[in-house]
């Protein structure tokens, strides 16, 4: 019996493993814009006054002026700082996401260790191994 599109959609979606990734994807989100913040507005500007009252985000290379009309003909800039600010960004989300996942992995095997690992009762005999044994133990006696 083939399923309609949009039943093998509902199933697909409220799978558990749909759910976790897309939980994950929205704390990721958030997680991002508080990264964000911290290296823009914590990190970046006692880095940009040391280095002389450098804004990363505002170093950038002309590479066409713009021109009369700046509307018509805006300047062509080459903006390398963002890029060097998006960089730093990335480095440090990476570094956060690893000390996470890095205790998650601490917990998770902390959690194994407690675990008491009791091996599985062996197998109940089936019908025929039963008669067996009582043919064996009748020809024994």
């Amino acid at each position: 019996m083939k399923k309609g599109m949009l039943a093998e959609f509902k199933e697909f979606a409220i799978k558990g493993n749909m759910m976790d990734m897309a939980v994950g994807i929205i704390l990721g989100a958030g997680f991002g814009k508080i990264i964000t913040s911290l290296v823009s507005d914590i990190i970046m500007p006692p880095i940009g006054l040391l280095l002389g009252n450098v804004n990363f985000t505002d170093l950038k290379l002309v590479l066409r002026e713009a021109g009369v009309d700046a509307v018509a003909n805006p300047a062509v800039t080459w903006n390398y700082g963002n890029f060097i600010q998006v960089i730093i960004d990335f480095t440090i989300v990476a570094f956060c996401i690893f000390l996470v996942v890095k205790a998650l992995n601490r917990v998770r095997d902390a959690r194994k260790k407690d675990e008491v690992v009791t091996p599985p009762a062996p197998p109940e005999p089936t019908n025929e191994e039963k008669l067996l044994t009582e043919i064996r133990d009748l020809l024994k006696k």
